[in-house]
């Protein structure tokens, strides 16, 4: 007869409820992250992305400030400070746009990682604990109920049970959202040395003649 999720829980001993509190906060890490990166593909804007890249070829940068006001494309906006900043360092001002984006995507993403290593360890924290209940159960001089030893067992096997199914299904997600941190970095990237790129091609030659 199959055990209920109840039974299982209780089975497993007093780790159980750190790895629940560890699998209810990677539910929660994931939920969050998965409604973020989705406000992030809703904000994208691809095709004034590419017009603002086809306009600041003119030096039209008026025009580029009117067709962005209230964007909240994350490449657009990085675009947006370095070419209001483009009489100072377009390229400091478009690297420290883009660190604080990066920051904001890279939010809670040392959680997730923290619990791919601390759950197995918590499962195999349960696992002694388990195995040093059924040898002092074996250490009497009788045994009333084989139960006793094999409850010791079965919660050795249920923690570490749980402790790497916890660690696994978290791996996952993880991968999955460092693979879009690290593909809206070449992103951005791609189109900040676009705009560079073009703003150094609208400078007067002699300018960049006379530089040492």
């Amino acid at each position: 007869m199959l055990m209920s999720v109840w039974e299982i829980f209780k089975s497993g001993g007093p780790v159980m409820y750190p790895l629940l509190a560890c699998s209810i906060i990677v539910l929660t890490v994931i939920i969050e992250r998965s409604l973020f990166w989705l406000q992030i593909e809703r904000q994208r804007n691809r095709k004034l992305l590419d017009e603002i890249l086809t306009i600041s070829q003119s030096g039209d940068w008026d025009l580029i400030r009117d067709k962005t006001r209230g964007c909240r494309d994350h490449v657009i906006r990085m675009l947006v400070v370095g070419i209001l900043h483009r009489q100072y360092s377009m390229v400091k001002a478009m690297e420290a746009e883009a660190e604080d984006t990066v920051k904001k995507m890279r939010r809670y993403m040392v959680v997730l990682d923290t619990m791919i290593t601390v759950a197995p360890l918590l499962g195999i924290l349960g696992t002694v604990i388990g195995i040093i209940a059924s040898f002092q159960v074996l250490g009497t001089t009788e045994i009333a109920d084989p139960r006793a030893v094999t409850g010791g067992i079965a919660q050795a096997l249920i923690t570490t049970a749980t402790g790497l199914g916890i660690s696994i299904a978290t791996v996952f997600p993880f991968n999955y959202l460092n693979s879009r941190i690290d593909d809206a970095i070449h992103v951005m990237e791609k189109y900040a040395t676009s705009l560079e790129v073009v703003y150094e091609n609208l400078q007067p030659r002699g300018k960049h003649e006379n530089q040492p």
